[in-house]
Parts: structure tokens; C-alpha cells; sequence
């Protein structure tokens, strides 16, 4: 049988026998491990609200369609600036990250990697990113350079406020109305909506995700919802995943979908539902596991948006 444990040096919550782990060579484990290339949860958090907005232009507009060109460009997109922010975010954490457990094996406070070569890495994975958004209309790209200010933001919420997990949904959110935007040129009520909703979602699965690291939170003072909502978190966090069903349902209604996608979005609510029934952080890897399944929802809402498109 082949060898299924974690080589020296793999992060915590990366899942064993990865691709980096496996098959990245050496030199770039360090760089991939920087930019999650270990846990690709993230990146397909951030690109499924870039397809939810195309979707929802696409029951706007039934003629213009689904651009599954741009899904492509979004999809690298992602990539790369979930990448760039995450790097970013090391760079600016690498303090606080050695007094964490989950943390501490990150490439910058284990030494794998110097702060410079990671803001060279960052620069890099940046740049790539600009080609890739201006292959989009004028507006789209003006929409995504005003999300690098909450990108570079976002770092330092964990310092000055309870709600780091607002200001991560306002980022991760953006491809809500990039998506829109891409295909439409602008914005319109629908792709607020559809923003708002995401980001009461991100706030919800952040905060089962920060579950993991409140004792060594509190011990060197950062901030956290998962910290500030105590034993209320799963009350709480399922009122923002019922009102995020809610803005969506509002979203997609206003863009032109119906029935179809009011059926088939209840499977997203379903395990919106589950995650926080059945979460408990005094369970190894539980608020872990429910956090990953997020990515379901994400193909539940796009595909329920483009069964409805083509009905």
C-alpha cells in the first residue's frame, strides 16, 4: 500500500497526501504551501461567487448567456490572488502565526521561506492576476483594483476588531459583483443582493472555521467571531446562513430565475443547515471537515442558477 503520511514540514490543516505533498518538487512545496496551493478550499471559495454572479447576468440576460470563457479566466484568477492574498497575509501575520499550532509550520515563521522572497512571490502572483483581469470590460477591471483595498486590509483586522470575519467576507465576497460586472458592464440590484448574502455566508463559515484556533486566539489576544459569539456561535452563525439563503433567494427572483432554482438552491440550504447543526470544536478536525463542505454550496448555487438559466 502506498505511504500516506505527511512529510516533514506539512501544515496542519493541509489534508494529507496532497498534490504539493506529493508532487511539487522540493524547491517549490515552500511557495506552493504559501499560496494554498495545499488546501484548494480557498480558491474555489473565492471563484464560486465570481460564477454566481455570471450565472445570475445569465437569467438576466437568457440571450448573452453563460461565458464559459470567463469562468476559465476567473477560475485562474482565483488562483492567483487567493495566492497573493494569502501570501500577503503570511507576510503580515508571521509573528502571530509562530504562537499558533495550526500555524506555526507555515514557510515564513518555520523558516522555509525569507519575508523578502515572499513578497516577491507576491508580486508575481499579483502581476499574473492583472493579466488576467484586464482581459474584462473597463468597469470590471476598476471594480477589481478597488478590491485590493480590502485585501490589504483585511490582515490587520484581527488586531483592532471582534469582527475580522466581516472584513474577509467583504473580500471573498467581491467576485459577486465582478462576476455581474463582467458580463454586464455595471452593477444592478440583483448583484448587491447576491454580495450581501455572500458575505453573511463568509462571515458564518469563517467563524466555524476560527473554532479551531480560540484557546491559542485568546491566549495571544487575537480577535475573532468565533471568540466574541462564545457558546452562542452555532445560534448565531445559523441566522447569518438563513438570511444569506435569503438574499440570494431575493437575488436570483429579482435577476429572473424562479422555481427551478428555488428548488434546487434548497439542497445548499440543506447543508448550510448541517454544518451548523452537527459542528463541535471540542471534536478534532469537526469544524474543519464542516467548513470544506462549503465548496458544495457553492456548486449547489451555481448549478441551480444555470439549470434555471437553460430551463
Amino acid at each position: 500500500m502506498p505511504d500516506t503520511t505527511p512529510p516533514t514540514n506539512t501544515v496542519p490543516d493541509a489534508q494529507a497526501g496532497n498534490w504539493t505533498d506529493r508532487y511539487a518538487p522540493d524547491w517549490l512545496k515552500p511557495y506552493a504551501r504559501l499560496a494554498r496551493w495545499d488546501r484548494p478550499i480557498g480558491f474555489w471559495l473565492l471563484f464560486w461567487p465570481c460564477t454566481w454572479g455570471m450565472a445570475l447576468a445569465a437569467n438576466a440576460d437568457p440571450v448573452a448567456g453563460f461565458n464559459w470563457w470567463h469562468a476559465v479566466l476567473m477560475l485562474v484568477g482565483a488562483i492567483l490572488m487567493r495566492g497573493a492574498g494569502c501570501t500577503f497575509n503570511d507576510i503580515v501575520d508571521r509573528d502571530i502565526d509562530m504562537k499558533v499550532a495550526r500555524t506555526r509550520l507555515r514557510p515564513i515563521p518555520s523558516g522555509q521561506v525569507t519575508a523578502r522572497a515572499a513578497l516577491l512571490f507576491l508580486v508575481a502572483q499579483a502581476l499574473l492576476g492583472a493579466i488576467i483581469l484586464f482581459q474584462f470590460n473597463r468597469f470590471t477591471v476598476w471594480a477589481g483594483v478597488a478590491s485590493l483595498v480590502l485585501v490589504a486590509i483585511y490582515p490587520f483586522m484581527k488586531r483592532v476588531t471582534w469582527w475580522p470575519q466581516a472584513f474577509l467576507g467583504l473580500a471573498f465576497s467581491y467576485g459577486a459583483l465582478v462576476g455581474w460586472s463582467s458580463q454586464t458592464g455595471g452593477l444592478a440590484l440583483p448583484a448587491l443582493l447576491l454580495y450581501a448574502g455572500t458575505i453573511l455566508w463568509v462571515i458564518g463559515y469563517d467563524t466555524i472555521y476560527a473554532l479551531q484556533d480560540v484557546e491559542d486566539d485568546a491566549l495571544i489576544g487575537v480577535k475573532s467571531t468565533a471568540r466574541l459569539f462564545g457558546e452562542r456561535t452555532q445560534l448565531i452563525v445559523g441566522g447569518f446562513y438563513a438570511a444569506a439563503y435569503i438574499l440570494w433567494l431575493a437575488a436570483a427572483m429579482l435577476a429572473g430565475a424562479g422555481i427551478v432554482y428555488a428548488a434546487l438552491s434548497l439542497v445548499a440550504a440543506g447543508l448550510l443547515g448541517w454544518q451548523v447543526w452537527t459542528v463541535d470544536p471540542k471534536i478534532p478536525d469537526n469544524p474543519r471537515f464542516r467548513f470544506d463542505t462549503n465548496k458544495y454550496v457553492g456548486v449547489v448555487v451555481v448549478l441551480a442558477l444555470l439549470a434555471d438559466w437553460v430551463w
